[in-house]
């Protein structure tokens, strides 16, 4: 079976692939991917490749397109469908990066971290304030799917209340110790509130 990995992944995921018996795991560019494609029996991708009509006509044997990342706005799903071509995408698999984005570029702010870069680029250096601290400050999230519920339990690490949204019914990886609020299931715009 031939694999086309046509975006960079981990180098991590490109040996799991290899160590599969009976694969053919092809690595390719832009460039390259339209002369590998002809005889590929699936595809991974991240967001560069664009999986069109146009490079799905070429791709006659295709069965399966793997999306690495959430979403699949760069796959021509209708063609897709047509050909009987599965599409699959990851979307938990940056949920833990992108939580701990979050707690980076929310420390960066309490911590006034771009005042205090430009401060000392400038050879200043301000140490008479160091901004405000998290802890035992209450965190309101809106969104309690994926990501939220990462951030959340990510939030008990710095004592932190956490207070959240969801329109929906509860995730399957509920933070820890949360209870709901107020649940009223009238209210579609936002049916559930959680808290600490």
């Amino acid at each position: 079976m031939k694999v086309i990995v046509a975006d960079k992944i981990s180098d991590r995921g490109v040996q799991l692939l290899k160590e599969q018996p009976g694969w053919n795991i092809v690595l390719t560019t832009k460039d390259t991917l339209d002369g590998e494609i002809a005889d590929a029996d699936a595809l991974i991708v991240r967001s560069a490749t664009k999986v069109t009509a146009e490079l799905l006509d070429q791709a006659k044997k295709l069965r399966a397109v793997g999306r690495a990342g959430v979403g699949v706005d760069n796959i021509d799903l209708d063609e897709a469908t047509k050909r009987g071509v599965l599409v699959m995408s990851t979307p938990g698999g940056s949920s833990v990066s992108v939580a701990e984005h979050t707690f980076a570029l929310l420390l960066a702010l309490v911590r006034q971290l771009p005042k205090f870069d430009a401060a000392m680029r400038e050879g200043r250096w301000e140490k008479s304030s160091s901004g405000a601290e998290v802890r035992g400050k209450t965190l309101g999230l809106v969104g309690l799917g994926r990501i939220g519920s990462e951030v959340a339990s990510r939030a008990e690490a710095f004592t932190q209340s956490s207070s959240g949204a969801h329109s929906q019914s509860w995730p399957t990886r509920s933070p820890p110790r949360w209870r709901c609020l107020a649940c009223n299931s009238g209210d579609r715009s936002w049916s559930r509130r959680w808290s600490t």
